[in-house]
């Protein structure tokens, strides 16, 4: 019944949080037509009226984000081309990060380096453990072994940190940017400013449901080397 309970709470704390926000997005990603336009017109609208007109406003495949490098906020075709509080909402939260890049925010510069490297090491961390098994026969040794496993799941098990580390980015492009630009636009009725939060909270926590997954991914390569 334990060995239960805890794949249970395991499930739940990898799955839950992405699960959460999934639901959040999909609740409130009904079409609005007395919403004054779709996510990517609002977009276009608050970089113009930051005088940022050289980010540009995509749809994307990829989800929803912001490219520092190409200067553009990219948004899911739902979000990009719906007028819902969801596409409203993950749109200036979005926005958000072009007004952190513009004003030279430091930790989303931060964030950006430690995203190109976290892409390294996930890659350097797969081809690594996937050695260990070889490393143990050629070597004959255990130890070879166990020195090769141990940095696979240290080099994964970063993607974790990096993603946590990022929150205060995230939270920061939500509540500190998004929801002020929104409250004093008057870009969405007051009665629905609560539902807006809830989506914001999302929007910062996609971080979140990603760190799960990376530890996922570690338990993943435990079970293939049957460690």
């Amino acid at each position: 019944m334990a060995i239960l309970f805890g794949i249970v709470v395991l499930l739940a704390l990898v799955f839950g949080p992405g699960m959460w926000v999934k639901s959040v997005l999909s609740r409130h990603g009904v079409d609005r037509p007395d919403l004054p336009g779709t996510g990517g017109e609002l977009a276009r609208h608050l970089l113009d009226e930051m005088k940022l007109g050289d980010v540009k406003v995509e749809p994307t495949k990829l989800g929803d984000h912001y490219d520092p490098q190409e200067k553009a906020v990219r948004l899911s075709p739902a979000h990009h081309d719906g007028r819902s509080l969801a596409a409203v909402a993950v749109a200036a939260h979005e926005v958000g990060h072009a007004m952190q890049d513009a004003t030279g925010y430091v930790l989303l510069k931060r964030r950006t380096d430690m995203a190109r490297v976290a892409q390294v090491v996930e890659k350097v961390g797969g081809v690594v453990m996937l050695g260990a098994p070889l490393l143990a026969i050629l070597t004959r040794s255990p130890a070879g072994f166990l020195l090769e496993f141990a940095a696979g799941i240290a080099i994964l098990g970063t993607s974790v940190v990096i993603h946590l580390v990022t929150l205060p980015v995230e939270f920061d492009a939500s509540f500190r940017r998004a929801l002020k630009v929104l409250e004093l636009g008057r870009y969405v009725p007051d009665r629905d400013m609560p539902v807006v939060r809830k989506i914001l909270w999302a929007a910062a926590l996609t971080y979140v449901a990603a760190a799960c997954m990376s530890l996922l991914n570690v338990a993943r390569w435990l079970r293939i080397l049957r460690f």
